[in-house]
């Protein structure tokens, strides 16, 4: 089995699509008002948006970017306008993050987990 891709809710995809192209996603898809797919610029993921009425309440869903550079495409972004709630920062689980939010408010976090994305010390023998 192999993840093909995430889909978040938003309010208004006009808004959220030019957001997430300067993330560095291609649009693929461009179905208004009600559905966008982009492609990522590395692997062969994709991620969508998708028009709600409302947007869920509480935590929702926190959607991981792996970046080789991290520090780099942080630093980029931020020269583009994008902001973040966290700077790159080494965390406990041994990957180093930085947070934003998209125009709706869900939880995007850019990483580099290097070797311990897939093998923390901490994993499970097999």
């Amino acid at each position: 089995m192999n993840l093909n891709q995430i889909t978040v809710p938003s309010i208004d995809l006009t808004k959220s699509i030019p957001f997430y192209e300067k993330l560095g996603l291609q649009l693929i898809v461009e179905a208004l008002p009600h559905y966008a797919r982009f492609e990522c610029p590395d692997g062969d993921s994709t991620f969508s948006i998708h028009q709600v009425n409302k947007l869920p309440k509480g935590e929702g869903v926190i959607i991981y970017f792996e970046c080789q550079d991290l520090d780099g495409q942080v630093e980029m972004l931020r020269k583009n306008g994008v902001e973040f709630e966290l700077m790159p920062t080494d965390q406990s689980w041994l990957w180093r993050e930085a947070r934003l939010k998209d125009i709706d408010g869900n939880q995007l976090i850019l990483f580099y987990g290097g070797e311990n994305r897939l093998n923390p010390p901490w994993r499970l023998s097999q």
